[in-house]
């Protein structure tokens, strides 16, 4: 028996989507903090931004962006590290202009905190480096699609109507059956964390791509890859 689970950032924390692959039951859950994290899952794609360069773009970004083309810019540039130090908006921006010439956006500055606590949680435990991978659900959309990317926002109703048909031809009962609070999440949430878990399968089954095919590491010793 092993547990793989597909997780996403949402509103009260993470939301989780976990399967058993031997009697395939899937559970769904909110967590509050990523170290609430099930010790025994052997494998756990997450849609953060993991390994992280001191200073330029990461290769695995620029490549997934291209991959996805109409989608690409779903890619948020990840921060180098030293913006994890930054108190203030402008304090990261003024570290990324110091080190490359490059500021952060605003969609990646808000996800920062988030970026700061997976990043801390596998630096505190190596242990569970080998467990985590960093995953973009367009890009887990876009090869569950026969590798072609989604034709509209996840954002519109027919993005979510396309996103939730992949979905729902695999794990339709699980989806169906979630009954946390709709407060704690919004449906976007809860559909990329059905396709980390899609990816977290294919992983597992040793079937899953990797972006790029052999990843450079940061200088804590985390890929940087993203895997689909």
């Amino acid at each position: 028996m092993a547990i793989v689970a597909g997780i996403d950032g949402c509103r009260t924390g993470w939301i989780c989507a976990s399967l058993d692959t031997e009697t395939r039951t899937v559970s769904v859950q909110i967590l509050l903090h990523i170290e609430a994290i099930l010790p025994t899952l052997a494998i756990a794609m997450i849609d953060i931004p993991i390994g992280l360069p001191n200073a330029g773009a990461r290769e695995c970004d620029t490549l997934v962006r291209c991959l996805l083309k109409s989608r690409g810019s779903s890619v948020f540039p990840a921060p180098i590290r030293p913006m994890l130090a930054a108190e203030t908006y402008v304090g990261a921006c003024g570290i990324g202009t110091k080190a490359d010439g490059r500021k952060i956006s605003k969609q990646t500055w808000f996800l920062l905190p988030k970026i700061r606590e997976v990043d801390a949680f596998l630096l505190q435990k190596p242990e569970r480096m080998s467990q985590f991978y960093e995953v973009h659900p367009e890009l887990s959309f876009c090869a569950w699609n026969d590798f072609h990317p989604m034709s509209h926002s996840k954002k519109t109703a027919a993005g979510r109507a396309e996103r939730e048909a992949l979905v729902l031809s695999r794990y339709g009962e699980a989806y169906r059956a979630v009954s946390l609070p709709k407060s704690a999440y919004r449906n976007d949430d809860l559909l990329d964390a059905f396709a980390a878990l899609w990816t977290a399968e294919r992983h597992f089954a040793g079937t899953s791509c990797t972006y790029p095919a052999l990843p450079p590491r940061d200088e804590t010793g985390l890929p940087m890859a993203i895997t689909a």
